[in-house]
């Protein structure tokens, strides 16, 4: 009888016959469903780009009691308009700070502005900190980016174009395309601000989603060999694949976002560091979209391409389910249900007791035959 975590010790042994090719067609919708949710997003609101981006002047006072209504009156009182200041109250190592985003202002209005947020406060001037950032500055740093983002993809194409195969090297690039949509659209529909740690974070996450579709396709050329003598559909090579390293792929996410979970809510949560938060949010999105589409898109978009193959075509409706999955891959079928087992057991007893009375009867009739005449004397 299979017991409750008899799944998860297949699972983690590489045992598991899930028909992932058959599931693309929910794959790619879920994919499709949040990729549009974001591009709707981005277009009716666009994205929360800090300070570092649209430029501008930020403050930050140590808050005591102030409170959002004080933070506009001193904004009004030195002419900044203060319906568009973005106004935070960030919480760690036991005090509280406000900090306050405006657009960009002359250097008088800012120094007027830090003298009456130190009498508000009744702090020094000193503690009361200005920052102030170009948004030329923030649009340097977009367009290096998107540089660095267009010259990975083109070296990443070169290499597993050489390494693996170039259907490999597109269907690579496109998931670590949706990767990327599928982030900042996240980042657009909750509103998070985007940083510049916010796109180091994005840059990092290509090398993740990048790590875990080599894997997947690394194991599929080594079973495409594998099964070259025999008569299999690409289907059949892909799920055989992507079963066995199943368990490598998620432990390597659990690995790799524990500590990003932590940083996540000891360092932002905790400790009030919003620049973690920032970092740690686009790393945590980036890992498990890199995850889901190196199994749930990148495998099944390379069936696709590969299936009508002159060696594949003559199998490409074939896909093994089950024991016969299982057969390929050389391991055991799933265990039955417990219903079953018992059914088999029955059936073993059933036919043990009639191959017994068989054996019976035979040896009744040997030892009970009739004796042989014997032969007279001359």
């Amino acid at each position: 009888m299979a017991g409750p975590f008899d799944g998860f010790g297949r699972l983690y042994r590489g045992q598991t016959t899930i028909n992932f090719i058959g599931k693309r067609v929910v794959g790619f919708t879920v994919s499709l469903v949040i990729v549009l949710s974001g591009a709707i997003s981005l277009l009716v609101q666009g994205l929360e780009l800090g300070i570092d981006f649209r430029g501008g002047v930020a403050w930050e006072v140590p808050a005591g009691s102030l409170t959002d209504a004080d933070a506009r009156g001193v904004l009004q009182k030195n002419g900044v308009e203060s319906a568009n200041a973005k106004i935070q109250f960030l919480t760690g190592a036991g005090t509280q700070v406000m900090r306050v985003q405006v657009g960009d202002q002359p250097e008088d209005v800012r120094l007027a502005v830090q003298k009456s947020f130190a009498e508000l406060a009744k702090t020094e001037l000193q503690e009361v900190s200005v920052a102030s950032v170009s948004s030329s500055w923030g649009r340097s740093i977009t367009e290096k980016a998107i540089r660095a983002l267009l010259v990975f993809f083109v070296i990443v194409s070169i290499y597993i174009s050489w390494r693996l195969e170039w259907k490999m090297a597109i269907t690579a690039i496109v998931a670590m395309f949706h990767d990327v949509l599928l982030s900042v659209g996240i980042y657009s529909i909750f509103g998070f601000e985007v940083t510049p740690a916010t796109v180091v974070a994005f840059l990092t996450i290509l090398g993740y989603s990048l790590y875990d579709t080599v894997v997947v396709f690394d194991r599929v050329q080594e079973n495409a060999e594998k099964f070259s003598t025999s008569r299999q559909s690409f289907a059949n090579v892909a799920n055989v694949s992507t079963n066995e390293v199943l368990a490598r792929s998620l432990n390597t996410t659990l690995s790799s976002a524990l500590p990003v979970v932590a940083l996540l809510f000891v360092g932002s949560f905790a400790l009030g560091a919003k620049n973690l938060e920032e970092f740690a949010v686009a790393l945590l999105v980036g890992m498990l979209a890199g995850t889901y589409s190196s199994i749930f898109v990148a495998v099944p978009l390379l069936d696709l391409l590969k299936q009508n193959e002159p060696k594949y075509r003559p199998f490409k409706d074939q896909v093994a389910t089950g024991p016969k999955m299982a057969a390929l891959m050389g391991v055991d079928s799933p265990p039955k249900r417990p219903q079953d087992a018992v059914t088999s057991v029955v059936d073993s007893t059933e036919i043990a007791d009639s191959a017994g009375d068989s054996l019976a009867k035979r040896a009744t009739a040997t030892l009970t035959h009739p004796p042989r005449p014997r032969k007279k004397r001359r």
